[in-house]
């Protein structure tokens, strides 16, 4: 299955699933779709990383816009990392909004938002939790989850 869109730059961008679960990032001529002038292969998770990449600024971008007349409340994601205490441990371990006054209200895996997550939701290296609050709260925040 081929999914691509074209950019201003005159070029296409696409993924390519193919049916024994490869995964190809594509560029391609906006005249000759066909004909793909790169081909990337990507594993599951590499794919899942550059979902997360893309997907996570545009919906900190919308929140902060939504923020911006509310002097001193910013937007910020943090990652959980390879490693972190918090791998496999739920959004409610952390103790963010009792630590820090922090609200967690989305988490970005793999491409999907998790809006709203429960304090039972689990955590995972590679998620990004995008979280509201002040500039010192967020800095806090995300000293807990790269220390624990």
């Amino acid at each position: 299955m081929r999914k691509d869109f074209a950019i201003k730059a005159g070029r296409r961008i696409g993924v390519v699933t193919h049916r024994d679960g490869k995964i190809e990032l594509i560029v391609s001529k906006s005249d000759d779709p066909d004909a793909a002038l790169a081909a990337l292969p990507l594993t599951v998770d590499e794919a899942s990383a550059l979902a997360n990449l893309l997907g996570a600024p545009q919906l900190v971008a919308q929140l902060t816009e939504e923020h911006r007349d509310l002097p001193g409340i910013h937007t910020r994601q943090l990652p959980i990392s390879d490693g972190s205490v918090f791998d496999g441990r739920t959004l409610g371990d952390t103790a963010l909004r009792t630590r820090t006054g922090v609200s967690v209200v989305a988490v970005m895996r793999a491409g999907q938002v998790h809006a709203s997550p429960t304090p039972e939701f689990t955590l995972t290296a590679g998620d990004l939790l995008v979280a509201v609050g002040t500039s010192e709260a967020l800095e806090n925040a995300a000293k807990i989850l790269a220390r624990g």
